[in-house]
């Protein structure tokens, strides 16, 4: 491993711990040449999940825009980065265990909103709004109903 600060490749490995909820292996490090201290992170490699969009396109995931997708649905909710980070996660747990190369922008936004359904239901109304792409009102109310329904789309007992 190169030493950011001179380039310099010997370093010795200071710590070693668990990150990502055991999926990486955080090392502190320091270089034997300058002493400059930093921090590396190993990771399974796995073939690049490519995301098919609704038009056809395929393009690689992208955690970032996944992650501002749900900050945006949690915006002034109670959720912290951490919890937003576990959430797609599991996420990205369940695809890996599917050993997908490739998923639909639709069924990547139901996996979202089968997480954030159990975490935060304002969250889950508001990115569903958008994936979902309510058109009106009523579409709006519907998915409404069907929560307090229970979203089974069975009818309440009259």
């Amino acid at each position: 491993m190169k030493c950011p600060a001179c380039s310099h490749d010997e370093d010795r490995v200071l710590d070693s711990r668990p990150a990502r909820e055991g999926e990486a292996v955080r090392r502190r490090r320091e270089c034997a040449k300058c002493g400059e201290r930093f921090t590396t992170y190993e990771y399974v490699e796995r073939n690049p999940l490519l995301v098919v969009k609704r038009d056809g396109r395929r393009e690689p995931y992208d955690r970032g825009k996944l992650i501002a997708g749900i900050e945006l649905a949690c915006r002034k909710r109670p959720a912290s980065r951490a919890d937003i980070e576990k959430l797609v996660l599991a996420v990205e747990t369940g695809l890996a265990e599917e050993s997908c190369s490739e998923v639909t922008s639709q069924e990547l936004g139901e996996r979202v909103l089968g997480q954030l359904r159990s975490f935060d239901l304002v969250a889950y109304v508001r990115f569903a709004s958008v994936y979902r792409q309510f058109d009106s009102p009523a579409r709006f109310i519907e998915e409404l109903s069907s929560l307090v329904r229970g979203g089974d789309g069975a009818r309440p007992e009259e």
